[in-house]
């Protein structure tokens, strides 16, 4: 009975809830066709997928202890936001179909999408972390990593039925696919919500004081806090401007053809680094060693291409062709690792009393990552080099794509060293 309870109250209703708000990343499956049907540019629609991740570690940040105090109303809060948002993305398509140009409907999609998913997003994500780690007080790092992987494989699972949909529904499939989806996942949250439960022997841990929140935690250990809020940063930052940028660099090593098979093989990296890691760093003394292996792998691929320039080599060697895309790899699985080994590496210094809160507010590292990877790489590719024609009618700038990687190295080290020196791991927080 154990067995099964670890796995009803925990692991299968965290994947439900991550599987479900995961899909936030196939915005750019859909993205064109949404602004194609309103009449905008596609930038313009763009900014709907930066709210979203903006708001989900804003939310995550400011209403973890909300669920702290109770999982059942932030899961709860989590689907009816989700699916809210979802549906009103779908009515405000559709609204922008009708009035082409509307500036009200691409506002619509902004605030559905970006502020009212994106706190479904917050709470969904947090709801089930600490319950996963409760329940498997022994493997953390693996229950995590599970949940995160869901989080992360979502769009691989996702993509190929919304692109079903999209082929299938006929005029208007873009709105009318997401008001379905909206109540598809709408159930399967709030199956997960109903299922979602703490193990029945825990007790939170009394206070001082009633009332006593994450801050007070981290004011033990501030240095720590900052160290870990800065390395998940800079991890997200660093992972963001190489992913946003991959397909274009696969079609500039002269694999356009297989653009979207090597982007699903990172998508599975992505995923697999989620729970791969964390299962790893189960195996450590120290979880934050977890990070100085993703940070040297990651530092060791990129080194590696920009002295070889294997981007501006353009395929030309099949070596310099092999070592382009382990960087990618490298990137997308330590990009994963970085999130699924957050909480862990959390409890193991405040202990369990407040962690949801805790993380929130290192989510909220999510949130400014999420405005400013994407952005720095698209300037750097826009200001530096040129763009050339590949011979197959891609427009590609190798110049930009390999100064993208010298901005990655340099902060992929700084991260290396906040992990060293920032990162205490002596002192062990109480249980």
């Amino acid at each position: 009975m154990k067995f099964q309870n670890k796995w009803l109250r925990a692991a299968i209703p965290a994947l439900l809830l991550h599987c479900s708000i995961g899909t936030v990343y196939c915005w750019s499956i859909f993205s064109q066709e949404i602004a194609d049907y309103i009449g905008f540019s596609k930038s313009a629609t763009e900014w709907a997928f930066s709210f979203a991740i903006f708001f989900l570690g804003i939310s995550a940040a400011f209403l973890g202890n909300i669920v702290e105090k109770d999982i059942h109303k932030s899961s709860l809060l989590a689907a009816i936001c989700f699916a809210a948002g979802m549906a009103g993305t779908g009515f405000f398509i559709w609204y922008g179909g009708a009035h082409k140009g509307s500036l009200l409907a691409l506002i619509g999609i902004y605030v559905c999408y970006g502020f009212i998913m994106g706190i479904g997003l917050g709470t969904g994500y947090l709801s089930p972390v600490k319950t996963l780690m409760l329940w498997f007080s022994d493997r953390k790092g693996l229950a995590t990593g599970l949940a995160v992987a869901g989080f992360g494989a979502a769009k691989a699972i996702a993509s190929p039925i919304m692109q079903a949909m999209l082929a299938s529904l006929g005029e208007g499939g873009i709105y009318k696919m997401f008001l379905i989806l909206a109540a598809i996942y709408f159930v399967m949250m709030f199956v997960g919500h109903l299922l979602l439960a703490k193990p029945a022997g825990w007790h939170e841990p009394a206070t001082k004081e009633k009332g006593a929140r994450a801050i007070d935690c981290i004011k033990e250990k501030p240095l720590v806090f900052i160290g870990i809020w800065l390395m998940f940063y800079l991890n997200i930052t660093c992972g963001l401007a190489l992913i946003s940028q991959e397909k274009m660099i696969i079609k500039c090593i002269g694999l356009a053809g297989m653009a979207g098979v090597l982007s699903s093989v990172t998508a599975i990296f992505n995923a697999g680094g989620r729970l791969g890691f964390s299962a790893w760093a189960d195996k450590m003394k120290n979880r934050n060693t977890i990070y100085k292996i993703i940070f040297v792998l990651s530092i060791a691929a990129t080194g590696i291409v920009v002295l070889t320039k294997g981007i501006t080599d353009r395929g030309s060697s099949t070596i310099l062709l092999i070592f382009v895309l382990v960087l990618l790899f490298i990137v997308n699985a330590g990009y994963g690792g970085g999130f699924s080994n957050v909480p862990t590496l959390l409890s193991d210094h405040y202990g369990m009393g407040n962690i949801s809160a805790i993380h929130g507010l290192v989510l909220s590292a999510w949130a400014f990552a999420g405005l400013t990877g994407n952005q720095i790489a698209s300037l750097i590719v826009n200001k530096v080099g040129s763009f050339v024609d590949d011979g197959h009618g891609n427009m590609i700038n190798p110049d930009g794509y390999q100064a993208v990687l010298y901005l990655t190295l340099a902060l992929y080290v700084v991260a290396l060293l906040i992990s060293i020196f920032l990162v205490d791991h002596k002192k062990k927080a109480a249980k």
